[in-house]
Formats: structure tokens, sequence, C-alpha cells
């Protein structure tokens, strides 16, 4: 196979951040996703269905050119009550609540603290039918951070889909075996992104011969074994995984600093990065489904009427990105790939 013709991909998980940032971000995004899940912990979170419409006002001015469609989130917070919940489920332009545990990632000190104070507000959600996309990692510090995922598995996330079992919850970016084993035992309303990073490196990749800065995610890359699983989940064509990068935007001097930001940039060749990985898995025929379908069906959208092209072609990733005088540096950066994806 020379080319590959798919349904033009949803990213269904996505940083795009603000400021100067953002224009270069929705560039990168809009040529390959038709559209995409926008996180909301900005430096003020978007908390409100107001903050969330301006958010969107403010991407579309810079997607003018495209079909590119931003589908927004709110910052889950003990604030909300059924009348925002309501906005969210009524909206054209929000789709879901994103819950951050305080403190576990980039712009979360605003999280929850106690996650059994929030079973009334998802038993709203539940009801109105708004999905709960969680960033499931424990926020208690004496867990190891390779823990933290499958931590809060056994803590929260079994107990909240018992309790709750027609709320609609997307496992965000799954970083190992449990979180797999987890989404693949839960019912059809449990969902997970899968991200470029979690397929593509493990732990021995940060911290080897050197600790490598912009490989620094949370969730943090794990074991082989757990990447391993992550691949065998997105290439098994099962439509509880789908395509979100959870691509995020640093620039370089924040990544190697003396307290590096977790993030990492994949937007401008994610499909490049996702074609390579299962073209290796001999999986190609399921990619189009991974990428373009199974995130649609999730949340209830029709699939893009838009088409890409990958391209059989070696494709070297560019060491960095250059933004005025900043750089971001992008994952697999100067690693030669197999696939280009294709203007035309």
């Amino acid at each position: 196979m020379t080319e590959l013709i798919i349904t033009k991909p949803d990213d269904m998980h996505l940083h795009l951040r603000e400021g100067e940032i953002l224009k270069h971000a929705c560039r990168d995004t809009e040529r390959q996703f038709a559209r995409a899940i926008v996180m909301p912990n900005l430096k003020i979170p978007i908390k409100s269905a107001i903050q969330a419409e301006k958010y969107y006002q403010d991407i579309k001015k810079y997607t003018t050119h495209s079909n590119f469609e931003p589908l927004m989130t709110l910052f889950f917070n003990e604030a909300l009550d059924e009348e925002e919940i309501k906005k969210v489920s009524d909206s054209d332009v929000i789709h879901g609540i994103k819950l951050y545990p305080s403190g576990v990632t980039t712009n979360s000190n605003d999280g929850v603290d106690i996650i059994d104070k929030c079973f009334n507000l998802f038993e709203l959600m539940q009801k109105h039918g708004v999905p709960l996309l969680i960033h499931a990692e424990t926020n208690d510090k004496s867990i190891d951070i390779f823990d933290r995922e499958k931590v809060f598995i056994d803590r929260h996330l079994t107990q909240i889909h018992s309790e709750f079992p027609d709320l609609r919850i997307v496992f965000e970016h799954i970083s190992s075996k449990e979180a797999v084993d987890f989404v693949i035992s839960a019912n059809s309303k449990v969902g997970a992104t899968i991200t470029p990073q979690h397929m593509l490196l493990d732990r021995n990749d940060l911290l080897s011969n050197g600790i490598k800065p912009h490989h620094y995610c949370l969730p943090i890359v794990k074991r082989a074994e757990d990447r391993l699983a992550i691949i065998e989940a997105a290439v098994s064509g099962s439509p509880k995984f789908f395509l979100g990068t959870d691509s995020a935007p640093h620039f370089r001097h924040q990544k190697e600093s003396s307290c590096g930001c977790a993030g990492i940039y994949s937007a401008a060749y994610a499909m490049e990065l996702y074609t390579s990985i299962f073209e290796s898995e001999n999986a190609l025929s399921k990619l189009e489904n991974f990428s373009s379908k199974f995130g649609a069906d999730f949340y209830k959208l029709p699939y893009s009427n838009l088409k890409i092209k990958l391209v059989k072609k070696e494709f070297k990733i560019p060491a960095k990105i250059t933004i005025g005088d900043e750089e971001i540096i992008p994952l697999y950066a100067n690693k030669t790939l197999f696939w280009q994806f294709s203007e035309t």
C-alpha cells in the first residue's frame, strides 16, 4: 500500500492553550483533524458555559479558513449545579465535563480533592447525558507516580462506574495495562483515548542515558508491558478505544527547566505517527475506525464528510517548531517515519 485515504480524523483529547501559542496549535490541528475535544485547563479554567463559548470563539478566529470544529468542555468543579449541567447538555458547542484531581497535571490546582463529594454531580450528568472525561490519576503523593492510574481505578473509577452505569465516561490518555483491562471489562458507556506517546514510549525512553524532558507527560509513560497493552487495545478494532493525542504545547525553555512542564506536542505530525504505528502492527485497515469513527460514535456525532490522504513516503519530523523567538520540540523530533500527510 502506497496511499491511504480516510475520513478526516477527530482528536478526542487536545490542548490548544491560549495567547500566542493558540494560533499555532490551531493551525497544526486543523490540517489533520476535522474536530477536537478541547481541554479546559487554562490558566483561568473554563468552568462555565459562558466561558466555554467565549473560548470557542477565540479558537474559531484562527480556523476561519477551514471546516475545523472545536468541541468544548468544562472544568469539573464543585460549583456546578443542575442548571449549568443542563446548559452543557443543550449546547451545540460543549460536549463534556473534564474532571482533574487537584494538582495532577498542568493548571489543575482548581481540581477536585475529594472524589466522593462529586457523586451528586455525576448523577446529574448521567441524568442529562453529559459525558464525564477523567484524568484518572490519584493525587495522593504517597503513591508511586507509576501506580497513580491503577490506584485511581481501584479507589474511585470502579465505584463511579458501578454506581452510575449509564454515565458516559472517557478514561483519558490511558497509560497502563490496568487501564486497558478496566475499559475492556466496563460496559459500552466507557471509552478511552489513546495518545501516540503512550504507544511509542516507555520509561526507559524517558529516563535511560539521561532524562529526556520532551518525553515527560502526565500520566507518565510507564513500563514496556503497559505500552504493548495500549498498542494492542488501539489496533484491536474495539470501539471502546479511539484517538486522542493529548497534544500539549510547551516552549522548549519550559520543558528544559529545573521543574519541566508535563506535556508532549504531537498535533503537527499526529497522523504520520499513528499511521506508522498501525502499519507496524499490520493494522492499517483499522486506522480509520480508530481515528475517525469510534470517537464520533462515543460522542454521538456524525462522521466528517471530509477526507485526508497519507502517502507512503520517507518523512523526517523536524527537530523543532519555531514560534517567534521560541521553540517547541515535537514528539519524535528528528526521527524518520515512512508515512506523510498529504495536502491533496
